[in-house]
C-alpha cells in the first residue's frame, strides 16, 4: 500500500463510525431530507474499477479527511457483464466491497447505475455484444436495447437491496442515477429519444428503491426525477421544477488526458470559486467528477485515444496521494461550507447587487442565524465590498464566505494551505534474486506478421474491425497477395511502386514479404488514416500483411455505437495498367496475436518457448519481453518509466496496467506552467507538458507485487530499448505555503454558528512532511513580501533578513510545524510600513 494511502487507512480506523445508517430520504425545493433533515452534500467521485481494492479504504479516508460527506461512483455494466446473464463482482469490480468500504467510513453514497456512462470508458460502459444483437440500437426507443438495460438495472437494484445498502433499509446510498448525460443527445433521436428518456425514468421509479432518482443534464427529467447539472459552472442552472432542489452532479475540477495532447490542470482557485458560487447560488449538492481519477487498467479507455492515466488533476491523484494545494484548498471550504449549512437550507435568501460585477447573497434564519457570500466576478481587480457597514476588500473573481454575516472565515482565491511539488525518483529494475535465469536476464517471444496460424475467415472486400473483432482485442492482420510479372512495369524501371492505404483508425503497422514498410497513427482530432509511400516489391507472388490497432473504444455520442475502425482502401500505383486497386483482393483475417492466444502474460502458462538472451533485442516491432524483477523498496506509490519503448502493453504478475504509448504531445500548443486561475475555466486554459510525452509514467498498484519473483511481460509494438526501463517511486520531495496577513486563521471546528466571541487570529502557517519523514532543510524563507508560487519563490523589496533562522528553529527535524504571525515575531519594529506582509516558506523532507 502506497505511503498516502497508509495514512489515510489509519485515519479511516481511528475516526470513522463503524457504519452510517440513514432510513428515510426524500426531497424538497431546497435540499435532501435526510430522516427529516434537510443536508448539504459535498460529494466526489471515486471509480472503483479505476483503482484497486487495497487502494480503497485510503482513497475513501482521504476523501473523508478533504471535507467530504459522500462518495459517488459508475456502475459500469461492461466490467460486470462480460457476456449475456453472466456477471461478475470480483477484484477491481467488487461493487458491493467498495460500497461497504464508504459505509463503514460513515459516508453517504451515490449510486450512478446508468448503465450508459460515458466517462471516457470504453464502450461507454456498455458491453459490446449488445451491438450484436440483433435489432438492438442503443439508447433509443429500441425494445432490445431497453430489455437488457432494465434487466442490468434491476440485477444491481436487487443485489443493493440483499445487502441492505439503500438508505430506505438503513443503508447509505442515498440517490441513484439512471442514464446519463442523454440531453446532449435526446433531440438526434427525434421522438424515439423522448420516448426512451421518459421510459428510463419511470423504469428507475418502478424500482422501489426507496431513495430518490436523478438524470443529469436532462432538461425534461419527468417528477419526481431530479434533473441535475454537469459542467465547470453550475451556479446559473435551475431545476426544470420547482419543486426540485438545485443538484450539480459533475464538477470537474480538472480535465482528462488524450495521447498526443498536453495535460490539462484547472487551478484551485478556480474550482473553489465555482463551489462557492454554487451553493451562493442556492445548491445544496455538489459532486466532484472527479474526485480520485484513478488508472484505466487493461483495455478499459475510451475516446478513442484517452491516455492509461485518468488522474483528472484531481484532488487526489492517480497514485492516491493529496494534491496539494488543491486538496487542502477543497478542504477549507468544505469547512467553511458546512459552517453555513443550518442558516443556507433553512433561512430565507436576500440578493444584493453592489457593483457591476459585484454582488452579495445573504441567508437568515428564524434563530438568528446569519450566512453572506460577497462575491467579485470581476477577472482583473480587487473590489471593495461594504457590506453592514463594513469594508471588505475581495480578491478578482472569488467568493468570501461569512457564516456569521461578520468574519470571513474564507476567500476562494486565498489559498493558505500547504502546496507540495511531488517527482517521479528512479529505481532501476533490480532482477529478481529468484530468477531462474540469473541476475538482469530477460527472455523474448517474437510475434509471427501475418497468419500465425489458419485464418479466422476468408473475404473478398475490407471487413470494418470492430465488426470483426468484437474488441477481444486491439489488433487484426489483414493480409492478402497479389502477382508481378517480370514485363511488368512496377519492378525495375527505376521509380518504386507507390502503396497507398487508408483507415478510420486507429493505427497500423504494415509489412510486405515479411519486411515492416511503414506505419500510421491517428490522433483524437482526426482518427482517419492516409498512408502513402513507396514500396518493394519482387516479381512473383507478394503477401501484403498489415496489423489493424484500436486505442480505444468509442465512448460517446450519437449512435458511436456504429462507429468502425480499420481499413477501407488498398491501392498500389506505379505499373503499366495504371492503379491496382488491392480493396477487393480476397482478404484472409486473423484477429489478435499469436500471443495474446496463447494467453503469454499469464504468469501460469509454461509452454510457451520464451528465448532467453543476455540483452534483448532493441527497437524491433512486435515483440514480448520478460523479466524476473522485485519491487523497489519502501511503500511509496511505483510506476513504470517507459520513456525508452515506444507503444504497447504491461503486465505485472499476469495484471495488465494498460496501454503505454510514447507519443510526444504538440509543441504548438499554448502551455502555461502557471495558470492565471481569473475567468472561466476551459480544457485548453491551462495546460503543461508541450513537446513532451503525454504519458511517461504508468501506475503499478503495490498489491500487483509479491516480495520477490515478479514477472514484468511487455508487448511491444514499435520498438524500443527495454533495458533503460526503470521503476520510478513518487514523493513529495517539498512542501511550500504562502500565508499573508490578510490570510485569517479561524478554529472550524469550534465555530460557534451565531457568532458569538469568534476570534478572528493572525494568519498560521501548517508545514507538514508526509509520514516517516521530518523537514530535513528550510530551501527558502521569506518574511516581508515575497512573490511567485512553489519551487519559485523569490524576496521582495521588504525582507526579513532573519527569516530562514526563525523557520528551522519552528520547524527543523518535525514531521509537522505552525508559525503565528501573531505568536512568533519576525521583527520587533515594522521594517516596511503600510505594506500588507506575507511569509513564504520552501522546506525539504526526507
Amino acid at each position: 500500500m502506497a505511503r498516502g494511502s497508509r495514512l489515510f487507512f489509519l485515519l479511516f480506523f481511528l475516526f470513522a463510525p463503524v457504519a452510517i445508517a440513514v432510513h428515510n430520504v426524500t426531497y424538497d425545493a431546497r435540499s435532501l431530507i435526510i430522516d427529516g433533515e434537510r443536508k448539504l452534500i459535498i460529494s466526489g467521485s471515486i471509480h472503483y474499477p479505476r483503482s484497486v481494492p487495497s487502494m480503497w479504504p485510503g482513497l475513501v479516508a482521504a476523501a473523508k479527511e478533504g471535507g467530504l460527506n459522500t462518495i459517488e461512483t459508475y456502475v459500469f455494466w461492461n466490467g460486470h457483464e462480460p457476456s449475456p446473464g453472466n456477471y461478475y463482482f470480483q477484484e477491481r469490480f467488487d461493487l458491493v466491497k467498495f460500497a461497504k468500504i464508504v459505509r463503514d467510513a460513515g459516508l453517504y453514497m451515490i449510486l450512478r447505475i446508468g448503465p450508459f456512462v460515458g466517462a471516457e470508458w470504453t464502450y461507454g460502459g456498455i458491453p459490446v455484444w449488445l451491438h450484436y444483437v440483433p435489432g438492438t440500437v442503443f439508447r433509443t426507443n429500441n425494445e432490445p436495447f431497453k430489455r437488457h438495460m432494465e434487466n442490468f438495472i434491476t440485477y444491481i437494484v436487487n443485489l443493493m437491496k440483499r445487502e441492505q445498502l439503500f438508505a430506505s433499509q438503513g443503508g447509505h446510498i442515498i440517490l441513484a442515477q439512471v442514464e446519463n448525460e442523454y440531453g446532449f443527445y435526446e433531440g438526434y433521436y427525434g421522438d424515439a429519444g423522448k420516448q426512451y428518456a421518459m421510459w428510463s425514468a419511470h423504469m428507475a421509479l418502478n424500482q422501489r428503491t426507496g431513495v430518490p432518482w436523478v438524470m443529469c443534464q436532462q432538461d425534461d427529467a419527468p417528477d419526481p426525477v431530479i434533473n441535475s447539472c454537469n459542467s465547470f459552472y453550475c451556479d446559473q442552472f435551475t431545476p426544470n421544477s420547482p419543486s426540485k432542489p438545485k443538484f450539480w452532479t459533475e464538477n470537474w475540477p480538472g480535465w482528462f488526458h488524450t495521447f498526443g495532447e498536453p495535460d490539462p490542470h484547472r487551478p484551485p482557485e478556480d474550482i473553489a470559486f465555482a463551489v462557492a458560487r454554487f451553493f451562493q447560488k442556492g445548491g445544496s449538492l455538489q459532486n466532484y467528477y472527479m474526485y480520485h481519477g484513478g488508472t484505466h487498467y487493461g483495455r478499459t479507455t475510451g475516446g478513442p485515444f484517452i491516455t492509461t492515466s485518468y488522474d483528472y488533476n484531481a484532488p487526489i491523484d492517480e497514485y492516491g496521494l493529496p494534491r496539494l494545494p488543491k486538496w487542502g484548498h477543497l478542504r477549507e471550504l468544505h469547512g467553511s461550507i458546512k459552517l453555513c449549512e443550518h442558516t443556507l437550507l433553512y433561512g430565507e435568501s436576500e440578493f444584493f447587487s453592489v457593483g457591476p460585477l459585484q454582488e452579495v447573497n445573504v441567508y437568515k434564519d428564524k434563530f438568528g442565524g446569519c450566512v453572506a457570500f460577497l462575491a467579485n466576478i470581476d477577472e482583473q481587480e480587487y473590489k471593495f465590498i461594504t457590506f453592514r457597514n463594513v469594508r471588505y476588500s475581495v480578491p478578482p473573481w472569488s467568493v468570501s464566505i461569512l457564516p456569521d454575516c461578520k468574519n470571513v472565515v474564507f476567500n476562494t482565491a486565498k489559498v493558505r494551505s500547504q502546496a507540495s511539488v511531488v517527482e517521479m525518483v528512479p529505481e532501476n529494475l533490480q532482477a529478481s534474486s529468484t530468477s531462474s535465469l540469473g541476475l538482469g536476464a530477460w527472455q523474448i517471444y517474437t510475434e509471427k506478421v501475418g497468419l500465425w496460424d489458419k485464418p479466422d475467415f476468408e473475404q473478398f472486400g475490407l471487413k470494418d474491425h470492430l465488426n470483426v473483432t468484437k474488441d477481444t482485442t486491439d489488433y487484426l492482420w489483414y493480409t492478402t497477395s497479389f502477382y508481378v510479372g517480370e514485363s511488368e512495369e512496377i519492378i525495375g524501371n527505376g521509380s518504386s511502386p507507390i502503396l497507398s492505404v487508408e483507415s478510420k483508425g486507429h493505427a497500423f503497422l504494415l509489412f510486405i514479404n515479411g519486411e515492416l514498410q511503414g506505419s500510421s497513427y491517428g490522433n483524437s482530432g482526426n482518427l482517419h488514416l492516409r498512408f502513402q509511400a513507396p514500396v518493394v516489391l519482387k516479381t512473383g507472388q507478394n503477401e501484403i500483411a498489415i496489423l489493424s490497432m484500436t486505442i480505444g473504444m468509442y465512448n460517446a455520442g450519437p449512435l458511436y455505437e456504429w462507429q468502425g475502425a480499420g481499413l477501407t482502401s488498398v491501392k498500389i500505383s506505379g505499373n503499366r495498367i495504371g492503379s491496382l486497386d488491392l480493396s477487393t483482393n480476397l482478404w484472409k483475417y486473423k484477429i489478435g496475436l499469436q500471443g495474446e492466444r496463447y494467453n503469454i502474460f499469464n504468469t501460469d502458462i509454461t509452454d510457451i518457448k520464451w528465448i532467453p538472451v543476455s540483452e534483448p533485442p532493441k527497437n524491433q516491432a512486435l515483440i514480448w519481453y520478460k523479466v524476473a524483477v522485485d519491487p523497489p523498496e519502501g511503500n511509496e506509490p511505483v510506476a513504470l518509466d517507459m520513456l525508452s519503448m515506444g507503444k504497447g502493453h504491461v503486465w505485472v504478475n499476469g495484471k495488465s496496467i494498460g496501454r503505454y504509448w510514447l507519443v510526444t504531445s504538440s509543441i504548438y500548443a499554448k502551455c502555461t506552467p502557471h495558470c492565471n486561475y481569473t475567468g472561466k475555466f476551459k480544457p485548453d486554459k491551462c495546460l503543461t507538458r508541450c513537446g513532451e510525452p503525454t504519458q511517461r509514467w504508468y501506475h503499478i498498484p503495490r498489491s500487483f507485487f509479491k516480495s520477490s519473483g515478479n514477472t514484468l511481460i511487455i508487448f511491444e509494438e514499435r520498438g524500443g530499448d527495454p533495458t533503460k526501463i526503470t521503476f520510478a517511486k513518487r514523493h513529495e520531495t517539498m512542501i511550500c505555503s504562502f500565508i499573508s496577513e490578510d490570510h485569517p486563521e479561524l478554529d472550524l471546528k469550534n465555530w460557534d454558528v451565531n457568532g458569538n466571541d469568534n476570534a478572528v487570529g493572525g494568519a498560521l502557517m501548517n508545514l507538514k512532511c508526509p509520514e516517516g519523514t521530518s523537514i530535513s532543510s528550510i530551501i527558502f524563507a521569506s518574511f516581508g513580501n515575497p512573490s511567485g508560487t512553489c519551487s519559485s519563490y523569490r524576496q521582495g523589496s521588504c525582507h526579513y533578513s532573519n527569516s530562514i533562522s526563525v523557520i528551522e528553529k519552528a520547524c527543523l527535524h518535525r514531521n509537522e510545524c505552525s508559525i503565528s504571525f501573531v505568536n512568533e515575531s519576525f521583527t520587533e519594529e515594522d521594517l516596511c510600513p503600510g505594506i500588507t506582509k506575507a511569509l513564504a516558506v520552501e522546506a525539504a523532507c526526507s
